[in-house]
């Protein structure tokens, strides 16, 4: 396929998105009507996008799938333990005696948190009440909060009110949280706030570790805290679609698989 037939192909793809927000499903027969393209094409279309987890695809067509990813209510975040577990014990072993890390706010991030009472040396920056109370019990870690606004409800700071100090620090490793993570546009949370603060963690990371379970992948949110190239690993859940994998890792970006 040519760079203009496969410039085409993404349009067209584009265009069935945008058919399926107005009309909430289509089918084969329109596409080829619409696109002037065979029935193989229209499905190979189809595919492409439930791979991408952007439609669902049903005998002769498809219907729409919901494209954002919305925070969880702080009663249902202990939701897919087993699988947060696994992503946080991965995570875990990418920390090193001696490390200066930034871990995020979130459930995922708390199993992490948990796995660190054996490291020697640390230094921890967070935004999370939690997270601070635990590992205030550990001796052998230094902690470091990060002031601003709380978000009530969700046990964290937000915005920028208090993060000034911190953009002068450097951590050698920031473990952060998201509610989705597109191949478009990044890792992406619902909330403005939150990605201030977010963005603020990463900027002063030599490395940036995202936390997502497979689920949240291939969805969209409200704002972007990190693009694509601000990504160095990510760490998941064998639920990943080998599409979505070969895609991040063609972005530059390590994807670990918790088993």
């Amino acid at each position: 396929m040519n760079e203009k037939e496969t410039l085409f192909a993404e349009e067209r793809k584009d265009k069935i998105l945008q058919l399926l927000k107005d009309s909430e499903k289509v089918t084969v027969a329109q596409l080829c009507e619409l696109f002037g393209i065979s029935p193989v094409t229209a499905r190979n279309d189809l595919r492409d996008l439930e791979n991408e987890n952007l439609l669902r695809r049903t005998h002769g067509g498809a219907i729409r799938m919901s494209s954002s990813a919305y925070e969880l209510e702080p009663s249902k975040r202990d939701e897919n333990t087993d699988q947060k577990k696994a992503i946080a014990a991965v995570a875990a072993e990418m920390v090193a005696d001696g490390d200066t890390i930034i871990i995020d706010t979130g459930s995922t991030c708390m199993e992490f948190a948990k796995l660190l009472s054996g490291k020697r040396n640390l230094r921890v920056v967070t935004n999370d009440l939690k997270i601070a109370l635990l590992l205030d019990s550990c001796e052998d870690i230094t902690l470091y909060f990060i002031g601003g606004v709380l978000r009530k409800h969700y046990n964290c700071t937000v915005g920028n009110f208090g993060s000034e100090p911190f953009r002068h620090l450097v951590v050698d490793k920031a473990f952060m949280g998201a509610n989705s993570l597109s191949t478009s546009r990044g890792a992406m949370t619902p909330d403005v706030g939150q990605a201030e603060i977010k963005k603020t963690m990463l900027s002063v990371a030599d490395k940036v570790i995202i936390l997502c379970g497979s689920n949240k992948i291939g969805q969209n949110s409200f704002v972007t805290f990190a693009e694509l190239s601000d990504i160095d690993t990510l760490v998941t859940d064998s639920g990943l679609r080998r599409k979505l994998q070969e895609s991040l890792e063609e972005r530059g970006i390590d994807v670990k698989i918790a088993p």
